[in-house]
């Protein structure tokens, strides 16, 4: 690798599994400029942490005060060199002095188009059983850069997929898993190229 292609650092903040977090990990593994650099979550037992470790990609775990009320943990993303912060199901709002810090650099995938089933509390199985329960005849996924608000930065990216009269949340839960696999590094990976 020549000095013209510096590597670029990215954090993915997750609560959960951490189902696209590894599929994030694994797309960058090899990559020549571009690497998971840092996994931090707000929970101890989240799955995401066994995902990390076995990857050896370090882990910070997230407390309430310094993330809302403290540096917001800006020193241990710089001491990480981290340029982009990648949401994947990570179930707190972002505090303004990350945003600040880090202008359109920090994209969010959200288990529905936007802007419906979007806002506080639109998570997961929640935005499953409201589209469902709307009758909607497709949902999908939406790729987009944080802002101060819930689910409402520009989107950058939407994949779609049909909902027929069988589907539950759970077996759409299972169509959008598909889409956010198929998609979510590759769009990661255009943003900080450029090319979305």
């Amino acid at each position: 690798m020549n000095s013209s292609s510096p590597i670029i650092n990215i954090a993915v903040f997750a609560s959960g599994t951490g189902s696209n977090a590894q599929k994030i990990i694994e797309h960058f593994q090899k990559h020549p400029s571009i690497r998971v650099a840092l996994v931090a979550s707000n929970k101890k037992d989240a799955g995401v942490l066994t995902i990390a470790a076995h990857h050896d990609v370090p882990v910070l775990i997230l407390e309430k005060e310094p993330f809302f009320k403290g540096d917001a943990y800006l020193p241990v993303l710089r001491q990480y060199a981290i340029d982009f912060i990648i949401l994947a199901g990570f179930l707190w709002k972002i505090p303004v002095p990350l945003i600040t810090a880090y202008p359109s650099k920090i994209l969010n995938i959200h288990p529905a188009l936007l802007p419906k089933y979007g806002g506080k509390g639109m998570y997961g199985h929640f935005v499953h059983e409201a589209v469902i329960a709307a009758k909607e005849p497709e949902s999908g996924i939406t790729i987009h850069f944080v802002d101060e608000q819930y689910d409402h930065g520009n989107t950058i990216f939407q994949a779609k997929c049909p909902i027929t009269e069988t589907d539950t949340p759970d077996s759409l839960a299972q169509k959008i898993h598909l889409l956010e696999h198929a998609h979510f590094p590759a769009v990661i990976e255009n943003t900080i190229n450029g090319l979305l």
